[in-house]
């Protein structure tokens, strides 16, 4: 759900920024998308299940590899870009220029960008993020959904879209040979 807007003095509709998201009350969770502040809800059972397998298999790939990619499960803040206005915590981020990230986060787009999503966060994850992730220059986005048993892969740099059910395997673009089923 989106946060409330304020106006200025003038009657102006002011931005939210960065810093309000670091004034957050300790364990308040919240993305900022062009200004605009969206609370999250504490992530069910399920969604933590997705999360932790996606994460492991991720991690093992690229560990059994000798990747140079390093993987983070939310909370991991990702800063899309220089300026103020945007921060979000996607729930799987791959990094693989690693001079992208310090002790808040990655500054700049992830490689691969995963989102699991949940009724209140569809609208988001579905319009807004894969917006926002197409510009900055995120090279793969999936959005898998638990309730449909299906992941939807957007492999930005060859402009394709391809749905997948939970039954067969996802072939990651940004690894060639690594494929994900979701059991």
């Amino acid at each position: 759900m989106a946060g409330d807007d304020y106006m200025d003095a003038a009657g102006k509709l002011e931005l939210h920024t960065v810093d309000d998201i670091y004034s957050l009350s300790d364990g308040e969770r919240a993305e900022l998308i062009d200004g605009e502040i969206y609370y999250m809800a504490p992530p069910s059972r399920t969604h933590q299940k997705i999360s932790s397998y996606l994460h492991n298999k991720i991690y093992n790939y690229i560990q059994e590899n000798n990747g140079k990619c390093e993987v983070y499960a939310a909370p991991f803040a990702v800063f899309l870009s220089e300026d103020n206005i945007n921060y979000v915590e996607p729930d799987i981020s791959v990094i693989c220029d690693l001079s992208k990230l310090d002790e808040k986060g990655c500054h700049g787009a992830p490689d691969w960008i995963i989102e699991i999503v949940s009724s209140s966060s569809k609208p988001r994850d579905y319009m807004a993020k894969l917006f926002k992730y197409r510009t900055a220059g995120v090279r793969e986005y999936w959005i898998v959904d638990p309730e449909k048993k299906m992941t939807m892969v957007y492999t930005f740099e060859k402009d394709i879209v391809e749905q997948y059910f939970f039954d067969v395997e996802v072939p990651v673009g940004i690894c060639k040979g690594f494929a994900i089923k979701m059991e």
